[in-house]
C-alpha cells in the first residue's frame, strides 16, 4: 500500500481514539468480514489473530508465521477504506523493527501485542522485557515515519487463579507499558468485572481495551467504567458461528 495512505489511515485511528469514548472496533478475519463491519458504518477495524487463524485453518498462539500473517492481512487492509489493525500476538519472533516493518508494508496502522510468547513454550515476558518491546515498537514506528497505534496487551489476569490478585501487578504492568509508549493498554479477561475495570481504567492515562461480546454486552456499560476501547477478540465470530448453526439446524439430514 502507498506509504502515503498508510500515514493517513494511522493519523485517522490516532484521531478516532480521540473522539469516540469508547471506539469500537470490531474484529474481523477476512475481507468479507472487514467489508460488512465498514459498511455497517465502522470507521476503523482490527484483525484478531484468533478469528484469523480459524478462517485459514491454523492454530492460534502462533500457530502462523508473521509471513503467513502478511500475506493474510494485505487483502483485508485493501479490501476496506478504514483504518485497520492487526493483532501480532508476542510478535512471532520478529525484531520490533521487523514486526513494524511489515505491518506498515502491509498497510497496517495499529497492532496489538501480548507478553505471553507461544513460540517459547508460553512463558510470560516480565514487566521489564513487555515494555521494552513495546519501547522498539514505538521507536521503530517513529522512525519509519508512520504513527502506528500500539496496543499493549497484558495476559496477567488470564493467567491468574484470582485476578483480583494480581491487580497491582497488572496496574504496574500497564504503566509501564504507558511509558514506553503504548497508546492504549489491554487487560485481558476481565471484561465483566467491573471494579477490575475501574481500578485499571483509573490508574493510567490511556485509553484502557477491554474485550465485548457484540450481543451479551452493553456499550453504555463500558462507557461508564471508563473504558476506552473495545475490540471482540474472537466473540464476534463465536456469536456469528452460534447464528450460522441456528439457521441451518433445521435443514440438517
Amino acid at each position: 500500500m502507498d506509504l502515503r495512505i498508510t500515514v493517513e489511515r494511522a493519523q485517522r485511528l490516532q484521531q478516532l481514539h480521540a473522539e469516540y469514548k469508547p471506539l469500537v472496533l470490531p474484529t474481523v478475519w477476512d475481507v468479507w468480514s472487514a467489508r460488512t463491519a465498514a459498511d455497517a458504518g465502522f470507521p476503523a477495524l482490527t484483525v484478531g489473530s484468533h478469528p484469523l487463524a480459524d478462517s485459514r485453518g491454523a492454530g492460534d498462539h502462533e500457530g502462523q508465521t508473521f509471513e503467513e500473517v502478511l500475506a493474510a492481512v494485505r487483502p483485508i487492509i485493501a479490501s476496506v477504506d478504514v483504518p485497520v489493525s492487526v493483532d501480532l500476538e508476542a510478535g512471532y519472533g520478529q525484531e520490533p523493527a521487523d514486526l513494524v516493518a511489515g505491518l506498515v508494508e502491509a498497510g497496517g496502522v495499529g497492532l496489538n501485542i501480548e507478553d505471553t510468547v507461544h513460540s517459547e513454550g508460553g512463558r510470560v515476558r516480565s514487566t521489564q522485557e513487555h515494555a521494552r518491546y513495546v519501547a522498539g515498537l514505538r521507536a521503530a514506528a517513529d522512525d519509519a515515519g508512520v504513527p502506528v497505534w500500539i496496543n499493549g496487551r497484558t495476559d496477567l489476569f488470564l493467567h491468574a487463579e484470582d485476578a483480583s490478585s494480581v491487580l497491582d501487578e497488572a496496574v504496574e504492568r500497564l504503566r509501564a507499558l504507558e511509558q514506553a509508549g503504548a497508546d492504549s493498554v489491554y487487560p485481558v479477561t476481565i471484561q465483566d468485572d467491573d471494579d477490575l475495570l475501574t481500578a485499571v481504567t483509573g490508574a493510567v492515562g490511556i485509553p484502557v481495551n477491554s474485550t465485548a461480546h457484540p450481543v451479551k454486552h452493553d456499550l453504555e456499560r463500558f462507557r461508564r467504567l471508563g473504558v476506552g476501547r473495545i475490540t471482540y477478540g474472537p466473540l464476534l465470530q463465536f456469536a456469528m458461528t452460534d447464528a450460522m448453526k441456528d439457521m441451518l439446524r433445521r435443514w440438517a439430514p
